[in-house]
């Protein structure tokens, strides 16, 4: 028995022709559900990269307890209790993150890695001097990875030599190297289509339009504030990524052909989570609410020993810390008591779980029966308390400081820490997600998640499944009381807060009005957020205004912005009422 997952990021559901995309050129992701089962109602756990990683390694939900890290000396990794057990278990990605501070513990579980360099500005080429950039519309460019970038494009400058290619060569040498061998797993992960959406003329070719603008294939974070056809062709570019992926499943699925492997092969196509691209105003993800289009995910299986269950469907709630105890039970290795997921329904139309769960560290928590969508807001303003639960300190791509280890305290072991104490320091968010407020989405009525509803009764329901799972994944005190909701007893209408938040919800939902339509002159909202912090008259505006803003950590990523994408990022910290006195004062300097 053998067993391949493939992998990509942020690959949107809704664009894929198997889930209703009906304008995308994606003829192997159909191929591929007439084949395999296809499930319905896949929701992703933890976000994003590395923590959804995380539980694909351990079949257990991590962002309650930590925010980006590397698997934890307590976890139990599927890749490693394979190879424990007698299963070859091999890696081939371009996925940067991998061998970054934040990731770096997640390769080593396998027998054998390998690596492809150059993706989202991979630290990979050397350069001194500047590269050539040319005009573009992105504008949050934090470190020197957007810099980077554009030094690693010329390296990739032809689709053999693309990271994504490279990585699927890699993948098919395994499996025909290997095709005669038993016991063997293969991950083959491209990082793609996650941004920069980087692709050659052949699948730009798929999406012809007319477009004479900025370069424009990296969105930043942030509410949409650029024109109708810069925004379609941010689509397409994307789209364009999305078809050189489904080129590379094909790929997989003939060699599958070729080799007979079908009879004896598990497969697994999936995902970490979506990217929204213009959907309700956003661009990308983690600094809005988590909206089906970057939960609700793709998720295709194919089991030998389920061969009537080609081309079926599968309704069942699923989510990625399924993924774990499915591949161990296709290989008869036990499955860890703290692993909570479950083994997919392939073959079978069991009912699946009750509810999931689904969120980033210190932001909402989200809980969904598949049915409706409940994303619970801190309680308060400060989003407080919020503790990183580590005994690995390190960020995305750099350690923890000394000032902020310098509060640590030693906690009470938790049930999956096999007896040992964790860090407890104190944690921090990129964006306060309480602007947002807490939200309740009714997906039969409103699919879109357009129209929160206030619901009383909706609400008590789904905030009683929500308690009830963060018990089950032993949330720390601290969670209960950031979030306002009880950590023994009951869930009662005191604990409601949708009705109590929904002005704020309202106000954060407001679209934000373009730069052009408030008045500008030697200083406008299109001047970088530093530039009018080094005025002493500007920086004085801000602060009347716009408080906290000047004494902000972000200011050493976001000084070169200018202020009118800072605001789109913030969302509801800048509101538009705020913004016209800001830009009207501004302009009379």
């Amino acid at each position: 028995m053998r067993a391949i997952m493939v992998m990509f990021d942020s690959l949107n559901r809704h664009m894929l022709p198997p889930y209703g995309g009906d304008w995308t050129h994606a003829p192997n992701f159909a191929r591929l559900a007439e084949r395999s089962t296809t499930f319905d109602t896949c929701y992703a756990g933890s976000m994003p990269c590395m923590p959804a990683r995380r539980e694909i390694h351990t079949g257990r939900h991590n962002f309650l307890h930590r925010s980006w890290g590397p698997l934890e000396p307590f976890d139990d990794s599927m890749p490693e209790l394979l190879k424990q057990s007698g299963v070859y278990t091999h890696l081939v990605s371009d996925h940067p993150h991998y061998w970054e501070d934040g990731g770096a513990t997640y390769h080593g579980r396998y027998n054998t890695w390998e690596f492809f360099r150059g993706q989202e500005g991979d630290p990979w080429k050397g350069q001194v001097a500047d590269p050539e950039i040319p005009e573009d519309l992105k504008k949050i460019r934090f470190g020197a990875g957007y810099r980077q970038d554009w030094v690693n494009r010329p390296y990739m400058a032809t689709e053999d030599r693309h990271p994504q290619t490279l990585t699927f060569d890699a993948g098919l040498e395994f499996l025909r190297t290997n095709q005669e061998a038993d016991r063997w797993f293969v991950q083959i992960e491209t990082f793609d289509p996650h941004e920069p959406f980087f692709s050659h003329q052949p699948y730009k070719d798929l999406y012809p339009h007319d477009y004479d603008g900025p370069h424009f294939d990296w969105p930043d974070y942030k509410r949409v504030t650029e024109t109708p056809d810069q925004v379609e062709h941010g689509r397409f570019e994307y789209a364009a990524l999305l078809s050189m992926c489904d080129h590379s499943l094909g790929r997989v699925l003939d060699t599958m052909d070729e080799l007979g492997m079908w009879d004896d092969t598990l497969l697994v196509v999936c995902t970490d989570h979506g990217l929204l691209l213009g959907e309700k105003g956003w661009w990308g993800k983690s600094v809005q609410p988590w909206f089906n289009e970057l939960v609700h995910l793709p998720l295709f299986a194919w089991d030998p020993r389920s061969a009537t269950s080609g081309g079926e469907r599968r309704e069942a709630l699923v989510q990625t810390i399924d993924l774990a105890p499915t591949f161990l039970e296709f290989f008869g290795v036990h499955r860890p008591e703290d692993m909570q997921g479950e083994p997919l329904p392939i073959g079978t139309n069991a009912p699946g779980r009750e509810a999931g769960l689904f969120g980033i560290h210190g932001g909402h928590v989200n809980v969904t029966d598949g049915r409706y969508v409940y994303m619970r807001a801190p309680a308060s303003p400060d989003n407080a308390p919020l503790f990183e639960h580590t005994l690995m300190p390190t960020h995305m791509r750099g350690r923890f400081t000394p000032d902020e280890l310098a509060d640590l305290e030693l906690a009470e072991p938790f049930g999956f820490t096999k007896g040992v104490r964790t860090l407890r320091v104190p944690g921090r968010t990129l964006l306060n997600p309480y602007q947002h407020g807490t939200l309740l989405f009714d997906l039969e009525t409103d699919p879109q998640q357009r129209t929160p509803l206030v619901d009383d009764e909706a609400e008590l329901r789904m905030a009683a499944l929500l308690v009830e799972l963060l018990r089950a994944n032993e949330a720390p005190p601290s969670q209960y009381q950031r979030l306002g909701l009880p950590a023994e007893g009951p869930v009662t209408e005191t604990h409601l807060l949708v009705r109590l938040q929904r002005a704020q919800a309202e106000r954060a939902a407001e679209p934000l009005p373009r730069a052009e339509d408030y008045p500008a002159g030697r200083y406008s909202l299109r001047t970088p957020l530093q530039a009018l912090i080094s005025d002493p008259v500007a920086v004085e505006v801000l602060r009347r205004h716009l408080p906290g803003v000047v004494d902000s950590e972000l200011l050493q990523v976001l000084g070169p912005t200018p202020l009118i994408d800072v605001a789109a990022m913030a969302g509801a910290h800048f509101p538009a009422p705020r913004l016209r006195q800001v830009a009207e004062e501004l302009a009379n300097l």
